[in-house]
């Protein structure tokens, strides 16, 4: 008798009457009752988030969808103006630019936030004074060793991020303000003293904290933030089939090329 292979999982699985999903009847308990948010998070750490971890969770996600012509929507727009008949390809080529400047800083914050407190002695702080005296201390680490801080600084939002305070509120209203996020608040009160000048706490860097906040795993926040982009991409990829923009970005830099004498390599 030829035993078979078991390969176990608690997602997914179907037999020929009915599709099990965490334990669950997909068809009669899942779908129109639970909220894609929701399904989200539980899939993750098969564990049924609370209401309040919810709201955030799908808070971040709603603040990480879409943040305009970012690379990664351009290359979505321009993947599709390159290959109309692949939907999956220009949507795959925007989820791919997600890195330590666009999208991954979501999980950097997350990771570097996690680490301090994991590293620092003894219980965590209960009060701004305390909070603030760990947060001077990271800060001045990072900086002797020249290193940034995630989630310090925007582009664009130079005076603050507008996604930052919402989120923090959010948080407090679900009694989800936690010690990521007060480790993250306590940065942006005290890193002027080492720097020498205010910085905003972005958007994607204040989704890390929050995800880390609400027992997300730290190792698959970057996931969480192409989650939310997917859906933003979905947008660009719509107004690109409305009101196309891409062949303009294309022969904007075709028309405006400049030929210039060639700067050969020399290794340091």
């Amino acid at each position: 008798m030829t035993e078979h292979p078991s390969y176990p999982t608690a997602l997914g699985a179907s037999d020929r009457e009915s599709i099990t999903l965490l334990g669950h009847d997909l068809a009669e308990d899942v779908m129109g009752t639970v909220g894609f948010g929701e399904l989200a998070y539980w899939l993750a750490t098969q564990r049924r988030p609370t209401p309040g971890q919810t709201r955030v969770f799908e808070a971040v996600l709603a603040a990480l969808a879409d943040h305009g012509f970012t690379p990664t929507a351009i290359t979505t727009r321009l993947t599709y103006l390159s290959a109309p008949d692949s939907i999956q390809g220009a949507l795959a080529a925007g989820l791919l630019g997600g890195g330590s400047r666009f999208l991954g800083v979501t999980e950097d914050t997350g990771a570097f936030l996690h680490e301090v407190l994991a590293g620092a002695e003894g219980a965590p702080p209960t009060d701004d004074a305390a909070w603030d005296a760990l947060a001077l201390e990271t800060v001045r680490a990072r900086r002797a060793t020249g290193q940034r801080i995630p989630g310090l600084g925007h582009h664009v939002h130079k005076d603050g991020d507008p996604r930052t305070p919402r989120l923090m509120r959010i948080a407090t209203e679900e009694e989800l303000f936690g010690p990521h996020l007060s480790l993250f608040a306590a940065i942006g009160r005290v890193h002027p003293q080492v720097l020498g000048r205010e910085l905003p706490l972005n958007g994607a860097g204040v989704c890390g904290a929050a995800l880390a906040d609400i027992d997300l795993p730290i190792e698959l926040l970057r996931g969480f933030a192409l989650l939310a982009r997917t859906a933003g991409l979905i947008g660009q990829l719509a107004e690109e089939v409305r009101r196309p923009v891409g062949n303009d970005i294309f022969l904007s830099v075709d028309q405006n090329n400049q030929a210039v004498d060639p700067a050969p390599y020399t290794p340091d």
